[in-house]
């Protein structure tokens, strides 16, 4: 790619710029100083975030100066959202959950070499403004015609719940970011969502107005499947980068199971491959739909990129030795428990009937069916084939003590949780 405008364009990563002319040309001149910022609403960023981040990532990559803002301040009162209030959490909260964010975000870009990466906090330009400063040197550049227009402000305002002014005054806190970062960093260009557009334009137009500086903003556009749904909703919610909040063997199944006409945009996206690996990947899906290559480059690449090499190795393993390609016993007790959270389960003991454990997880309709399977050698605990329709569960099959992994035919897996596991 010539520059980093027409490589995030490629990859799907590019909404809408102010001037593009301008813009390209800022970038094209010399070093700019880059930002985008993070608010610590939760305790843990989530693949929306991810996304920035990876934005952040190419612009460094690109030689580019980068700032990863958390929002200290900004984070005790949120973002409107579309609908509802948000629930303002305490000031204890809101500071653990600014060093959770700093430690995840750290992760992401490279803060030491020739172009390291800067992390601030908005704290610390607005714990000691006072209300009469606030409104005399910032709220002062503002028309309420304009912020009334937002669509979320409009959309909430139309509500019966309607809108807070603390929430209303958000849009104010995040141009003051801006223009912060612009007077201490010589920062002229912000990223974000597209859904943060007119949070961005905000700062774009304080620092034209409060310093008379041309500044430019950024956003990607909201990431959808082919079919036009949400994506990054799963049944335990969001897809949390924390692995304590979404283990990394989740996570990697999560995109693992991309469909194929999403996978390809979800390469370019969320991967750093280059544009002839990607095509290689595109062409497999085609040619070897039933081989996955392209979701596994895929599941490998992020989570390594958000949990490291070493993690991914584990749930690797773990993927493969559930479907009978490695040792289950060899996996620790944290990646064994992952791998069979997601599992149809059943309880059980030592001593039981192994046919009654395969009907009561519901691999089998009945004992009946078990004992068929058995005799047509369908059957498997923790991948060894069950020869033997009157055999019991025995201690020596239980992984970590607690656990038998049931499988009929290839791929329909169930677990029986011994001891209350």
């Amino acid at each position: 790619m010539s520059t980093v405008l027409d490589e995030l364009e490629w990859r799907g990563l590019l909404a809408q710029t102010t001037d593009r002319e301008q813009l390209a040309a800022a970038l094209a001149a010399g070093p700019v100083t880059v930002y985008c910022g993070f608010d610590p609403t939760a305790p843990s960023l989530h693949h929306g975030n991810l996304v920035q981040l990876i934005v952040l990532r190419h612009m460094q990559r690109a030689g580019h100066r980068v700032l990863a803002l958390v929002g200290g301040a900004t984070g005790m009162i949120g973002d409107p959202r579309m609908s509802g209030e948000r629930v303002l959490n305490s000031a204890e909260t809101v500071r653990a959950w600014v060093e959770r964010l700093r430690s995840q975000i750290s992760r992401f870009l490279d803060f030491e070499g020739d172009n390291p990466a800067t992390m601030v906090n908005n704290l610390e330009w607005t714990a000691g403004l006072t209300a009469i400063d606030f409104l005399r040197d910032v709220g002062k550049h503002y028309r309420l015609g304009t912020m009334l227009a937002k669509d979320t402000v409009a959309r909430r305002l139309a509500s019966e719940e309607g809108i807070s002014f603390t929430e209303f005054s958000y849009q104010i806190l995040q141009g003051m970011d801006f223009l912060e970062l612009y007077r201490r960093h010589g920062c002229t260009l912000q990223t974000g969502g597209n859904d943060q557009w007119g949070n961005l334009l905000s700062g774009v137009e304080l620092v034209r107005k409060a310093d008379g500086g041309a500044v430019h903003a950024l956003t990607t556009p909201l990431i959808t499947k082919a079919d036009g749904t949400k994506f990054g909703k799963t049944e335990g919610g969001a897809v949390w980068l924390a692995p304590d909040m979404m283990s990394p063997y989740a996570f990697y199944q999560f995109w693992l199971n991309a469909e194929d006409a999403d996978v390809v945009r979800f390469l370019k996206v969320f991967t750093f491959r280059t544009p002839a690996e990607i095509a290689a990947l595109e062409a497999a899906v085609t040619d070897r739909p039933t081989a996955r290559e392209a979701q596994r480059a895929l599941a490998e690449d992020v989570t390594t990129l958000v949990h490291g090499a070493a993690a991914t190795a584990k749930v690797v393993a773990a993927s493969q030795a559930l479907f009978g390609r490695g040792s289950l016993a060899a996996l620790d007790d944290e990646t064994l428990d992952a791998a069979v959270a997601e599992l149809p389960a059943a309880p059980g003991a030592v001593g039981d009937a192994l046919v009654d454990l395969f009907a009561a997880t519901g691999l089998v309709t009945s004992k009946g069916a078990a004992r068929r399977a058995v005799a047509e050698g369908g059957l498997s605990v923790n991948n060894e084939r069950v020869s033997d329709a009157a055999a019991v569960l025995d201690a020596s099959q239980l992984l970590a003590g607690r656990y038998a992994v049931l499988r009929r035919g290839r791929r329909n897996l169930a677990v029986v949780r011994a001891n209350g596991s």
